[in-house]
């Protein structure tokens, strides 16, 4: 089974200052609402450790290994429960350059495993409302630090 979860926005920023904000790690407790926490070397094939804190669930701590990272574009990993097949989750932030000073910011997860129809009423609203609100705090803070 698989489930993909997806959200999008549109933010008046170019995507390097997204990426500044994205990638600088040590500062997601002060604006992230979803993913709290991530601690580790971004290189494909690293594992590091990511909480996070779903609207409405409890917060969950996991250590994924970066599957893509494309300075600008994209950033990746996959998490697995136990052992793979059993619920896996393929997380993806993409920056899109608009070309007109603006990005469109997408990000998603796609989820497969025999588990994942058990927790997929929780993916669609908690999962998906913590990427919305990750996706409007992210707007907020490239938008008000646009120069």
């Amino acid at each position: 089974m698989a489930k993909l979860i997806k959200t999008e926005i549109l933010i008046h920023a170019k995507p390097e200052k997204i990426w500044e904000i994205l990638t600088d790690f040590q500062k997601y407790p002060t604006w992230n609402p979803f993913i709290t926490y991530i601690e580790g070397q971004m290189n494909i094939g690293n594992k590091i450790k990511v909480k996070i804190e779903p609207p409405e669930a409890k917060a969950m701590t996991f250590k994924p290994h970066v599957t893509a990272f494309e300075t600008n574009k994209l950033m990746s990993w996959l998490g697995v429960l136990l052992f793979r097949g059993l619920f896996d989750g393929e997380h993806k932030f993409e920056l899109i350059d608009n070309q007109d000073g603006t990005t469109t910011f997408i990000q998603s997860e796609n989820f497969i495993g025999i588990l994942v129809p058990l927790f997929a009423k929780q993916l669609d609203n908690s999962t998906k409302n913590g990427f919305i609100e990750m996706n409007k705090k992210l707007k907020e803070l490239a938008e008000n630090n646009n120069s």
